[in-house]
């Protein structure tokens, strides 16, 4: 009596899985909220503000990541935001104005911008789709910009079942007998 195979489909199919959840940041998540530095709740003193960015201690935000907000109801200058960045960009590894998910979707974006497309050149994809941490929705968008121009094929899901994205036409090459 002769016993089948069984063949594992999936692992000799050529396809490469990607999981952006391998591309999470570890570092801390923290707010900034600029509302601590205004002047009775409604106005940012420039001078106060100054005042406080020579004496704060910005090691403390050394490799964090940072989402500046203001929570308050108030007129906050450009620039208080930009002095905000000066004094982070030495320590923390990155910062945003922006809520948490805006920070989210900045560490995501840094990460498949470092990714190189070229090692997925002609080969079929797929973006896994569960994960233990919260993936954006933004990264799954910029990944499948990335990997489009260069792949054979890219999907979705896991690799027994996949939800197909985009698949490279067969180029038709034309021959004309003279």
């Amino acid at each position: 009596m002769e016993t089948d195979e069984i063949v594992n489909r999936v692992a000799t199919s050529g396809i490469i899985s990607l999981d952006l959840e391998e591309l999470y940041h570890p570092g801390e998540r923290i707010v900034y909220d600029i509302k601590d530095n205004l002047w009775q709740g409604m106005i940012l003193r420039e001078k106060d503000f100054r005042d406080f960015l020579k004496s704060h201690d910005w090691a403390q935000y050394q490799d964090k990541n940072v989402a500046i907000i203001c929570s308050e109801d108030a007129i906050v200058p450009t620039w208080a935001y930009m002095l905000l960045a000066v004094q982070l960009e030495p320590y923390a590894n990155a910062f945003v104005f922006g809520d948490l998910n805006a920070l989210e979707d900045k560490l995501f974006a840094d990460a498949i911008a470092k990714l190189n497309a070229e090692e997925f050149a002609g080969k079929r994809v797929v973006v896994k789709g569960c994960s233990k941490v919260n993936v954006p929705v933004s990264a799954y968008v910029a990944v499948s910009k990335l990997l489009k121009p260069v792949v054979q094929s890219l999907m979705f899901g896991e690799p027994c079942s996949t939800v197909p994205l985009y698949k490279k036409p067969k180029s038709s090459v034309s021959s004309t007998s003279v």
